[in-house]
């Protein structure tokens, strides 16, 4: 298996750059040839790369962009706070520098958060939307403690938290199966700096609910969930998804936070029938 530091250094040569308020973002454009354009977004201490099998199969059929949101991958941190509509007009910045007039939008845990939040402010840019273990819900006050908790353990052992904050978004019964996956997304997410990482958690601190924007939006969404998801309960995930007019819904049996990973060879062919029905 390739190491994650050998696919940044190929994927770095396919990178397109932007300035964005005097600062560089870096995103791949692949399959332009093709109407239908899905944007991926990918989630917290992640980058772009998570998404490298999903653009190789996808770019010969449609339009893929994915992107390294503010400080990470190789995006530039901005300031103290990356909230999530600065994030989501970023995410406008490359559509517009990529041509892009809509999409469908599929986001990943705080890519998710992203992806409502453009929802929010340029909902005509949308063809679908898609939440990967994501909800539109804003932080309780408790999750708004533990947020600023992490940032304290951030400050002291940024490499420390991130090395174990990865494990347990693997399912239990998947992690021997996944070691190697495990590990690179380790590598991959240890090029977070310190002051990126407090940016994202004080963002996602900050959003509010959108559970107005969720029952208002006019185009299909795509919830796809795990039951053994220890940072969305299944129940929650399911009540939010409900709220949606137009919803699909895809539980998977054993699967944490990572559906992506955890369930590859079913998660990628759902989204791709999804955006072929959303550009019906």
């Amino acid at each position: 298996m390739l190491s994650v530091k050998y696919i940044n250094c190929h994927l770095m040569e396919q990178h397109r750059t932007i300035v964005f308020e005097e600062h560089t973002l870096h995103y791949r454009d692949e399959g332009r040839e093709h109407e239908q354009t899905l944007v991926l977004l990918h989630g917290y201490l992640q980058n772009l790369d998570i998404w490298s099998s999903y653009v190789l199969s996808y770019m010969r059929t449609m339009h893929v962009i994915t992107i390294d949101l503010p400080g990470h991958g190789y995006s530039e941190c901005f300031g103290e706070v990356h909230t999530m509509d600065f994030m989501a007009r970023a995410v406008k910045a490359v559509l517009d520098d990529a041509g892009v007039e809509q999409c469908v939008m599929v986001g990943h845990s705080m890519g998710g958060y992203v992806a409502m939040a453009f929802a929010d402010l340029f909902p005509h840019r949308l063809r679908g939307l898609g939440l990967l273990h994501s909800h539109a819900m804003a932080d309780t006050d408790q999750a708004i403690e533990r947020r600023m908790a992490t940032c304290e353990q951030v400050m002291a052992n940024r490499a420390s938290y991130i090395v174990s904050f990865i494990p347990p978004l693997f399912c239990p019964e998947n992690r021997v199966a996944l070691t190697m996956e495990i590990k690179d997304l380790q590598d991959q997410c240890l090029e977070t700096k310190a002051e990126s990482i407090i940016a994202a958690q004080r963002g996602m601190a900050a959003r509010p609910s959108r559970l107005r924007v969720l029952q208002q939006l006019e185009v299909p969404v795509l919830f796809i969930f795990g039951k053994k998801d220890p940072r969305l309960p299944v129940e929650l995930a399911l009540s939010q998804a409900l709220e949606a007019r137009y919803a699909e819904i895809m539980v998977l049996e054993n699967v944490a936070h990572m559906a992506h990973i955890e369930e590859r060879d079913y998660v990628r062919p759902r989204i791709q029938n999804f955006v072929t029905t959303c550009y019906l």
